[in-house]
């Protein structure tokens, strides 16, 4: 479900043009509107420490959330045969910290629905060698066979330990998407040659047996899906499968030109199915780019104003139970990060607002500002306070430090100086092999490096000192990693090359 990044470029109205643009949608009495808004917490990457996650908790509250998706993935503390799916870069939570994260949501009535995988996404599992032959193709750690019982046994027991450590929960998600090369594996292509049997049926049969051995031991539990497994089955295929009545769909779209009569069309369909209470997602970051850094407000409103379309044009035949804004901080368990929590924040703040409102009306904008602190409803033009002061909302002084190394890695200054005529005139892959360089030309590249180094590195240590106080060491340096050093490396590559080529003319 992570998988599909939608690339739109920012639009290029401003703020004010924007209120004016959207103050004639509202849509006001949506269950979108008035119904459950759960913020997701995707913990697969860069999981916060607990004191901030509960700060962050404290703030989903106070911007309109009544609800948490909770998807642990290995920050849970798994034990027995599943301790080893446990994080290793970073210790998870302890049962004591998610004892402490509900009693926070509780005190702020914020209902709790944790995510467990037990289909696709199964990565973070599957990727151990003690659980190898429980893929269903060698190469593709993501999907479990279903013609495994261990394998069905084993996502029980996560069931098992993560809603014992839920005892208030009423509902789960059980994942279910993008279970990728489904029927690919040796016994599924058996089993699939057999009787005229379907791929569908595949799918089907496995999620039917999870969430029938969860009733059994949750008999009250409400469990819901992902929906893109589902959409290209036909009504009868869904009905006759068993899954009415044990499981509601959520349909997701994270896309600002999301089709509204096709999306309107499915809903129904799933209904004529019989699956009429459903939920919905949205998205409120990690869905731009699988690398962004900065999360664009404007975009992820566009996404919920179409929501909002949805919900007003469904038939009475479907009970939308609500919508859970999704904050993907990995497409997948072995995917780079995607833009951190406090610089989707102000998107986040938006996109609760515009369906508190129905819109992203003046007053949702003037909400998202005085709660957050900030002059502008997009991150990236976040100020740096006046000295003395400090940012309103919790991670705030990281938002502003992650845009603002963010711009000094795209200016002009930095590409001029990989691109200028000195080093491709002078210091080219010819004189590089050769070791090389003009002295005078040398030390004219070597001042214009050094000094944008040296700005660059000091705001990278601001940075990954700000990032250590809300996030394990390992989230600060596998982030520098990824979205930094990729751009310093050729520059100390450069200076490196040039110091070996004055050694080897014998000028050092």
């Amino acid at each position: 479900m992570t998988a599909v990044a939608y690339n739109v470029r920012r639009a290029s109205y401003t703020c004010s043009e924007y209120k004016y643009r959207t103050c004639t949608l509202v849509m006001d009495g949506t269950p979108l509107t008035t119904g459950k808004k759960f913020v997701h917490l995707d913990l697969k990457g860069a999981p916060p420490r607990i004191d901030y996650l509960r700060k962050l908790i404290e703030l989903f509250a106070d911007l309109g959330a009544n609800g948490l998706l909770v998807e642990y993935e290995d920050m849970f503390p798994y034990e027995g045969e599943l301790e080893i799916l446990r994080a290793e870069a970073h210790p998870p939570y302890s049962r004591e910290e998610i004892v402490s994260i509900q009693d926070v949501a509780k005190a702020r009535e914020l209902e709790i629905v944790p995510l467990v995988q037990t289909f696709g996404h199964l990565e973070f599992v599957l990727k151990h060698e003690a659980f190898r032959d429980l893929r269903e193709t060698p190469h593709c750690i993501g999907t479990l066979n279903p013609h495994k019982e261990r394998g069905v046994k084993m996502v029980q027991e996560m069931v098992r330990q993560v809603m014992e450590l839920h005892p208030n929960s009423t509902s789960l998600h059980i994942g279910a998407d993008e279970v990728y090369l489904l029927g690919q594996g040796e016994e599924s292509r058996q089993w699939l040659s057999e009787r005229s049997h379907s791929v569908d049926q595949l799918f089907l049969g496995h999620v039917v047996k999870v969430a029938r051995g969860i009733r059994e031991s949750f008999p009250v539990l409400g469990l819901i899906m992902w929906d893109d497994m589902l959409r290209g089955m036909s009504s009868d295929t869904i009905k006759e499968s068993g899954l009415v009545g044990l499981v509601q769909p959520m349909v997701w779209n994270y896309s600002p030109a999301l089709d509204v009569a096709s999306t309107v069309a499915l809903m129904e369909k799933y209904s004529t199915a019989g699956l009429c209470q459903q939920w919905v997602a949205s998205s409120f970051k990690g869905s731009t780019t699988v690398h962004s850094c900065v999360t664009p407000t404007l975009r992820h409103v566009e996404n919920h104003l179409q929501w909002l379309k949805v919900a007003s044009a469904l038939s009475e035949t479907i009970a939308l139970q609500g919508i859970a804004l999704t904050g993907w901080q990995r497409y997948d368990h072995l995917s780079v990060l995607c833009e951190l929590i406090p610089l989707g924040l102000a998107s986040l703040a938006s996109c609760l607002q515009t369906l508190e409102h129905g819109s992203f009306s003046e007053a949702a904008q003037c909400k998202v500002t005085d709660v957050l602190g900030i002059p502008s409803v997009e991150i990236e033009d976040i100020q740096r306070p006046s000295p003395g002061s400090s940012s309103l909302f919790p991670g705030g002084r990281l938002a502003e430090l992650v845009v603002e190394l963010v711009s000094l890695l795209n200016c002009e200054d930095l590409r001029h100086c990989q691109t200028n005529m000195f080093v491709r005139g002078w210091f080219s892959p010819y004189h590089r092999e050769r070791s090389i360089i003009n002295p005078l030309i040398a030390q004219q590249i070597q001042t214009e490096l050094t000094m944008v180094l040296n700005v660059l590195e000091l705001k990278v240590q601001e940075v990954k000192d700000e990032m250590r106080l809300l996030y394990p060491d390992s989230t600060a340096e596998e982030w520098v990693e990824e979205h930094v050093h990729p751009v310093l490396t050729p520059l100390r590559t450069t200076l490196h090359d040039i110091r070996l080529a004055l050694e080897n003319m014998g000028h050092l």
